[in-house]
């Protein structure tokens, strides 16, 4: 009987154990339609992942903010809701300056300059996100950032009053700065929201532009490049050490690789959204003198302020960046 006891008992540990290499499944929200660049690319993370696992990783992507909505994603993530997601790290600059410094209008306004800004950024980001529990496992620019309008805007005394989207803290303190009225909108509710009059002026991509439609509601887009906003994948570092060595460096490779891809598709294709604002009858220019200047303004003001809010680290960033 008492080796019946123990055989019974040591039986009970193996089953315990096993999931730990056997199949898992993993939950992925995103806040994103499955047309746009950045859901294809997780698409695609999400094969390779499940095949250099030989299937022993398979992630089910949740695209539309269907799961949660994008806001919401950190948390899910953290709070194990969700093994993995997508978030736009700006979103949370409100819990620390440093997840904002990719959107300080006109500190980093190229791709080369983003990537930069990236590889200066990366570790302090990283370091913050492991404090809650989460790792970096890549990131993707959005293409950079302009201003769609209902109506031409010659100078940033055109914006005053504009029922401004906002989508993180910063365009929000850009709102706030030219005389705008900021209203926090994400992009899988911007269509409604121009659809009702909620918003009629904001700063976005050409992709969620395109995405959204928009040009149903707005005529006007300024191609200023602003910023390159940059969506993060993240995964809960308990997760991630459920997991057998070998599907965490194929997790991570498969990463590796889409960071790689999602920056080329990112730049390949903002030309191509543009091209479909114009074809849509959306009237495309640069912004004149005027603009340009105002919102350089703008942005040396929240340069300097970004600093301030970010201490010491932020300092270091800045000072890697610019090197």
């Amino acid at each position: 009987m008492f080796r019946k006891l123990a055989a019974a008992a040591a039986s009970a540990l193996f089953v315990i154990a096993a999931p730990v290499s056997a199949q898992q499944k993993w939950d992925m929200p995103t806040g994103y339609p499955a047309s746009n660049f950045h859901t294809e690319n997780i698409h695609q993370f999400a094969a390779d992942v499940d095949k250099s696992t030989g299937g022993k990783l398979k992630i089910t992507v949740h695209d539309s903010g269907s799961l949660f909505k994008a806001n919401e994603i950190k948390r899910a993530v953290q709070g194990g809701q969700a093994q993995i997601g997508e978030i736009i790290i700006s979103g949370y600059s409100n819990e620390d300056a440093m997840y904002g410094v990719d959107s300080i209008p006109f500190l980093a306004t190229s791709y080369g300059d983003s990537q930069k800004l990236w590889q200066a950024s990366r570790q302090a980001t990283e370091a913050r996100l492991a404090k809650q529990g989460m790792k970096v496992l890549y990131a993707v620019a959005w293409p950079p950032q302009g201003i769609f309008s209902a109506k031409p805007i010659n100078s940033a005394a055109d914006l005053k009053g504009a029922k401004w989207r906002a989508y993180n803290p910063n365009t929000s303190r850009i709102a706030q700065l030219v005389g705008a009225q900021p209203v926090t909108v994400q992009a899988a509710e911007l269509t409604q929201a121009l659809a009702t009059g909620a918003v009629n002026t904001f700063m976005t991509s050409a992709a969620t532009g395109f995405d959204g439609k928009v040009w149903e509601q707005v005529k006007y887009y300024y191609d200023v490049s602003a910023w390159l906003p940059k969506n993060l994948v993240i995964v809960s570092q308990k997760a991630f050490d459920s997991l057998d060595k070998s599907s965490q460096e194929a997790l991570l490779k498969a990463a590796a690789t889409a960071e790689t891809r999602g920056w080329k598709v990112s730049a390949e294709k903002n030309s191509w959204y543009i091209e479909q604002l114009k074809k849509n009858g959306m009237t495309v220019d640069a912004g004149s003198p005027q603009l340009k200047a105002d919102l350089k303004k703008v942005g040396d003001t929240m340069i300097t302020d970004w600093a301030k809010q970010a201490g010491p680290d932020g300092q270091a960033v800045l000072g890697a960046y610019r090197k």
